[in-house]
């Protein structure tokens, strides 16, 4: 009897870690997209002849998808599960990124805008279910920890993106021609399709743990839920810190090739774009060092920390200068804890509206276009892109407040 028990649990057990393993590669994938937008404003801008708030609408297109596709993606989960939902997710990711062929073809922003748009809408499905799922996949005391080691995979795809797009993409010396730098985009796009939708091949064939597959069947919140989630003040504190946060590192990010170029004249757009990897492989790190400090430390003591010190890095890029620039890479390390510790802080206790708050702080990634374009009009308005960086300076201090008030209440 004993032998037949073991076997069982064993490949119980090895489903379930090929699942994780399945999952966490999602956050890859999807940090690979978000950062080739980084290299895409640089790209586009000078390909279009845009303004800096003009070229920031890269990330406005992007992250509009997630707001728009958040409430549906949490209705997704909870009549169909979170493994159908991340398929469902993968299945949009991928056909947007087919998109980039018939709009470099068009020569049109407005078509490049739309495909981004459908890429987001299918990374609004994947983050919706992907970040419950990893907490739901295992003990409830280390779903923070967990969930931050999954993230630390996110930055490791950012830095794969950047790359590809500073060396299949960007290009220093070289005369830029419409047709020329649309077509740039095409094979890294291609490529990324492909990958995501076999992801999503794999995924349909793997075994997931109940917890990750089971729907509600209708029996959820629903619609309702929400209505609920806006009277929890404490939730909807969460919401506003992740729309800020979120707003403060897709704005640091898009314009640091940008700042680059104005502290180091002649350095080129296609050499900026590795100062850019190096910021993210900084975010990394600080993600796995992060997760080992939050099996120590209160996470929310420990953002109330780091928060504090990317406000006074953000006011030094103020300043400027080859320090200013040092600076604005070092934030890197210090945001690298706070998008998945406000994810469980906000969620911490909400019991069957967990797949609607979950959505809700997807949506609040609205951050990232809003206060792009904030940063992308206030440097064109005073002439220096330094004066941008007010805003990220602004998101930090409303994290370090939130993080505040989260401490206070985990110690009442």
């Amino acid at each position: 009897m004993q032998v037949t028990d073991v076997a069982p649990r064993t490949q119980g057990e090895h489903g379930s870690r090929r699942a994780m393993i399945l999952t966490t590669g999602l956050f890859f994938l999807w940090g690979m997209a978000n950062n080739l937008n980084d290299v895409l404003i640089a790209h586009f801008r000078q390909v279009f002849s845009l303004s800096d708030f003009q070229s920031g609408l890269v990330q406005s297109a992007f992250y509009l998808g997630y707001f728009c596709f958040a409430i549906p993606a949490a209705l997704a989960a909870e009549r169909l599960g979170y493994k159908a939902t991340v398929i469902l997710g993968l299945l949009l990711f991928g056909g947007g990124a087919l998109l980039f062929l018939p709009a470099s073809i068009q020569l049109s922003y407005g078509f490049f805008l739309f495909a981004l748009f459908v890429i987001a809408s299918g990374l609004a499905f994947l983050e919706t279910a992907a970040n419950p799922m990893v907490a739901v996949m295992g003990a409830a005391d280390n779903s923070a920890q967990r969930l931050n080691l999954a993230q630390a995979f996110n930055p490791l795809g950012s830095i794969a993106g950047v790359a590809l797009g500073a060396s299949l993409i960007l290009s220093d010396g070289q005369p830029h021609n419409t047709a020329a730098g649309a077509a740039a985009v095409r094979l890294p796009y291609l490529g990324i399709a492909l990958v995501v939708l076999g992801w999503a091949a794999v995924l349909a064939v793997t075994r997931f743990p109940r917890p990750a597959t089971e729907a509600d069947g209708g029996r959820g919140p629903a619609l309702a839920g929400y209505g609920a989630l806006l009277r929890r003040r404490r939730y909807m504190a969460g919401v506003a810190a992740q729309f800020f946060y979120v707003g403060a590192q897709v704005g640091i990010w898009s314009y640091l090739i940008r700042y680059a170029e104005s502290v180091l004249p002649g350095i080129g757009t296609q050499k900026a774009a590795w100062l850019l990897t190096l910021s993210l492989a900084i975010f990394m790190i600080g993600r796995f060092i992060g997760a080992a400090l939050l099996a120590r430390f209160d996470g929310a003591r420990l953002m109330t920390l780091f928060a504090g010190i990317n406000i006074a890095l953000s006011l030094m890029a103020v300043a400027g200068g080859v320090a200013g620039l040092v600076a604005l890479v070092a934030t890197s390390f210090f945001m690298s804890i706070m998008y998945p510790t406000i994810f469980v802080l906000s969620l911490r206790g909400l019991g069957p509206l967990t797949k609607a708050g979950a959505s809700m702080i997807v949506m609040a990634i609205i951050g990232g276009a809003v206060l792009t374009m904030a940063m992308g009009l206030l440097s064109d308005l005073a002439g220096t892109i330094r004066a941008a960086m007010f805003v990220p300076a602004l998101c930090f201090a409303v994290v370090a407040l939130y993080a505040r008030a989260a401490r206070s209440e985990g110690s009442a």
